[in-house]
């Protein structure tokens, strides 16, 4: 119902920023919240960021708190994750995803990648030191 496209994905050095997109098509209007994620080589998949859409509310994890910014642009069903400070750990590849209600019998946080049912291929950052 979801597709979701993720983009601005870079090398860049630490302290560095960069910018990522991810737009929504088919169905936007369901959209409940959407998710940044990200994965790095030999570990897990981790919650980033997180915003719901209609009330704007925002969740991030505790290793981004204070460097990282979601936000969202509903007329170009766009949200955005905005990485300023980066570090070499953050380096990853960022997914985005989608949740709309009744994608899942149980709740989930919004951070928790089990809330999430669209995602999209992922784009790659790379901070070096």
């Amino acid at each position: 119902q979801v597709r979701v496209v993720e983009s601005g994905g870079a090398s860049v050095q630490a302290g560095g920023s960069l910018r990522l997109s991810c737009a929504a098509s088919g169905h936007t209007y369901k959209i409940n919240s959407m998710g940044w994620f990200r994965q790095a080589p030999g570990k897990e998949r981790e919650g980033v960021a997180a915003i719901i859409t209609r009330g704007g509310e925002t969740y991030y994890d505790d290793s981004v708190k204070g460097r990282f910014t979601i936000s969202q642009d509903n007329s170009k069903n766009t949200v955005y994750l905005q990485m300023n400070s980066l570090k070499p750990e953050d380096t990853a590849m960022y997914y985005c995803a989608a949740y709309l209600p009744g994608d899942s019998s149980a709740w989930y946080a919004p951070l928790s990648q089990r809330r999430y049912k669209y995602w999209g291929q992922g784009t790659q950052v790379t901070v070096s030191a």
